[in-house]
């Protein structure tokens, strides 16, 4: 095939680590990722109960993962899609990646909206068991953010997390708020938030952040490219 057969298609591509379990985060890629990006998707083996010991385990899986994606051609950024996994695996994930492309994770996606808002204190609400709520909300303390309170839904099994209704997340959402709290975040990619988000704004009068849109507006900020998604955060613009 000659040079001159091949398209040229201008496309800016991402990479997504997902674990094998989550059945939300590639459906709210699809809400979030603008025209003219295609995301790539990889998913790594993921055993439940959600736990610090099992969410350890994603560690060694990533930079194989991320290898899989496109071998050979240039990504724009890579997003590992589990929020739990981040807090547990810290700072490491970027090295755990490898050298591919700039490294998002939901709470490095957290704590750059935070900053994009001027927001510090928030209340935080997971879907998790109390002990891995505990470690997402210590991450954000050491990164500066205060948790004025947080919730547990107390779900083991992310499939069950991913298959809460939006009335439950709402009711969940309202319940976990603070008045103290600038803002509400909703920790978890299997949580299906992003389609309550601009609800829960009203509601609340404040702005309500959730794992997946925190991540993908965060992976296409890096990359200068302006996304359309719900809530006040889609609304800044830093470049």
């Amino acid at each position: 095939m000659s040079h001159e057969e091949l398209r040229r298609d201008g496309l800016r591509r991402f990479g997504l680590i997902a674990l094998a379990t989550d059945l939300t985060i590639e459906g709210d890629a699809a809400r979030l990722m603008p025209p003219g990006t295609q995301l790539h998707v990889t998913r790594i083996a993921f055993e439940n109960p959600t736990t610090p010991e099992s969410l350890r385990r994603t560690g060694p899986r990533l930079r194989d993962a991320a290898e899989l994606i496109l071998p050979g051609m240039a990504l724009d950024g890579i997003l590992f899609g589990c929020t739990s996994a981040s807090a547990v695996l810290g700072a490491g994930v970027v090295t755990l990646v490898g050298p591919r492309a700039p490294v998002t994770t939901p709470l490095s996606a957290a704590a750059r909206a935070l900053e994009a808002l001027r927001i510090g204190r928030v209340s935080l609400l997971t879907p998790y068991m109390a002990e891995t709520t505990a470690l997402v909300a210590e991450h954000l303390r050491q990164h500066g953010v205060e948790v004025v309170a947080q919730h547990s839904m107390e779900h083991a099994d992310d499939r069950d997390m991913g298959m809460l209704t939006p009335q439950t997340v709402i009711e969940a959402a309202l319940a976990a708020d603070h008045p103290r709290a600038e803002a509400l975040f909703l920790s978890c990619t299997a949580l299906p938030a992003v389609q309550v988000i601009e609800r829960l704004e009203k509601m609340l009068g404040k702005p309500v952040l959730s794992s997946n849109q925190v991540s993908f507006w965060s992976m296409l900020d890096t990359a200068e490219i302006s996304g359309d998604g719900p809530g006040k955060l889609f609304k800044v613009r830093r470049w």
